[in-house]
């Protein structure tokens, strides 16, 4: 029997790494098709004729099977559907997509500046002072103050010698994200949607697996706003929409009165200005127009309004026409909030810098 052996090479992926790499590829196009299985699994022939993705180690029918087997995916009345598992799957991919860009950020996650009663723990101990935590004493700096005064055969623990460790404020922090689905998110032929959905995906995954006492919700806004769960980020989908805005900062506000958290945002992800809203009556006035003075008005109280109620609105704005820079700045100024004008490629570096600047409060 002959075996044949090809030179090694460090930069192979082992079977393993391709798996995950071939997995990672199938869940972004499962976002492209808003979570249509059979048709992400045609782009990927597609791609397969094109780019030569696959060999004879692992087929696209290898592929599905790795992925049924896995649970991400399930066949249902001769269709493949995404699992719960792949949804999660999904959102897990996403958060490591967004984080593999972020530079080492010394600020730390969710903490505040200052020291105090907390339930993290630092590295840094300072002398005990009464009404510290006795499961916060950091023996071994206790005994060796002891054993430097007294040495081992004179050994007597003081009160001085009493060192606890340092501990942190966190704060937990009520977020409502807003997905602007206007029809301009796919206008042009360009593909807003599907890295606005990424960044939503991967907020929604840090904050459940790493901060699950914050509240998180996300809305979509077009015509109108509606409350969605985390489950149907991955299946939304642009409509023939305009952009009511003002919907969306009102539906957001109203979700987050009811929170008692000290930190209260707005996490807005749109690409252009705000063309509709409800008049007095019910009807839904629209003007796609350049800048109408009365919808954009009311759109600036209501960022004041949120402003009041200490509720931050920070912008992620994927277009940098001049015009719409202006209206983005106006309600910036309105509400005191941040405004962010970033490509499609950076939009989850910045989302993801600001969530963890904005949990960082003295109090």
């Amino acid at each position: 029997m002959k075996f044949l052996y090809s030179k090694w090479n460090e930069n192979s992926a082992t079977d393993e790494q391709r798996l995950e790499q071939l997995t990672k590829l199938f869940n972004y196009l499962v976002l492209q098709t808003s979570g249509d299985v059979e048709e992400a699994l045609e782009w990927l022939r597609q791609l397969a004729k094109e780019y030569g993705i696959f060999d004879e180690e692992m087929s696209i029918d290898d592929l599905v099977e790795k992925l049924k087997e896995m649970g991400i995916i399930e066949e249902v009345k001769n269709n493949f559907e995404l699992t719960t598992k792949g949804v999660q799957k999904i959102r897990q991919d996403a958060l490591k997509e967004i984080f593999s860009s972020l530079k080492k950020n010394p600020m730390g996650n969710h903490e505040t500046p200052n020291t105090g009663s907390g339930v993290e723990r630092l590295s840094e101990t300072k002398k005990w002072n009464f009404g510290d935590r006795s499961t916060d004493i950091d023996l071994t700096s206790t005994m060796t103050n002891a054993l430097k005064r007294d040495g081992i055969d004179n050994f007597n623990l003081q009160e001085d010698d009493l060192e606890v460790y340092e501990t942190e404020n966190l704060s937990s922090c009520a977020t409502v994200l807003m997905i602007d689905i206007s029809h301009s998110m796919i206008l042009y032929g360009e593909d807003r949607i599907t890295p606005a959905k990424q960044v939503a995906l991967a907020l929604a995954e840090l904050i459940q697996t790493k901060f699950p006492k914050d509240f998180l919700a996300c809305l979509t806004f077009g015509d109108d706003a509606s409350l969605i769960s985390l489950a149907e980020i991955p299946f939304l989908q642009v409509g023939p929409f305009h952009t009511n805005t003002r919907a969306g900062l009102q539906m957001a506000r109203n979700l987050l009165r009811k929170c008692g958290n000290v930190n209260k945002q707005i996490f807005m992800i749109t690409d252009g200005k705000p063309s509709a809203m409800f008049d007095d009556s019910g009807r839904l006035y629209k003007n796609s127009f350049g800048l109408d003075p009365k919808i954009v008005n009311k759109t600036l109280d209501e960022a004041v309004q949120c402003r009041r109620e200490k509720i931050t609105i920070s912008t992620f704005m994927i277009a940098q026409d001049p015009y719409l820079i202006n209206f983005i700045e106006e309600l910036t100024k309105a509400n005191k909030g941040r405004a962010y004008y970033s490509s499609l490629n950076n939009l989850g570096q910045f989302l993801f810098v600001d969530y963890i600047r904005n949990r960082r409060k003295k109090f």
